[in-house]
């Protein structure tokens, strides 16, 4: 897992030209005007899902991994605790290859995220996004999903 500010961006595009295009994406639109929905980078190689909710009780949350994509997240407005934890931590569920998602049972630990701050977690990285930091309230969040099979 990385975490970091979008203004640090640059330090993570020599990792891959997709990890390259999705922060050159979120540096150079204006997330905030951009409607809920899938937005399409490169075909299903490369794409961003523009989120808004309520974030969640932790006892509301389901801890998730991903095999073929990486996932870029980045807070727009609001705030969010993430959960992490290492796949040696979990137990493992019913992998959902259509939607490439697994839901495991475990425990980890949590980042607080704040506007403009993001993660990026790898395949097998378990993680349970959306949890309130203190009482529920409004999240705007990018995820940007990065094929690396």
């Amino acid at each position: 897992m990385i975490t970091d500010h979008l203004a640090n961006a640059h330090r993570y595009t020599a990792i891959g030209p997709r990890v390259a295009r999705a922060f050159e994406f979120l540096q150079h639109t204006d997330l905030g005007a951009l409607d809920d929905g899938r937005y399409e980078l490169e075909g299903g190689d490369l794409y961003a899902l523009v989120q808004r909710y309520t974030s969640k009780r932790p006892a509301e949350g389901r801890w998730e991994a991903h095999r073929r994509f990486a996932d870029l997240q980045l807070v727009v407005d609001g705030q969010e605790r993430m959960g992490y934890g290492p796949i040696g931590r979990f137990s493992p569920g019913q992998y959902d290859e259509a939607k490439d998602i697994e839901f495991l049972a475990g425990d980890g630990d949590f980042v607080l995220l704040r506007p403009a701050e993001f993660v990026v977690l790898w395949p097998g990285e378990v993680h349970m996004p959306g949890m309130a930091a203190g009482e529920p309230a409004p999240v705007t969040k990018i995820v940007v999903k990065i094929r690396v099979d």
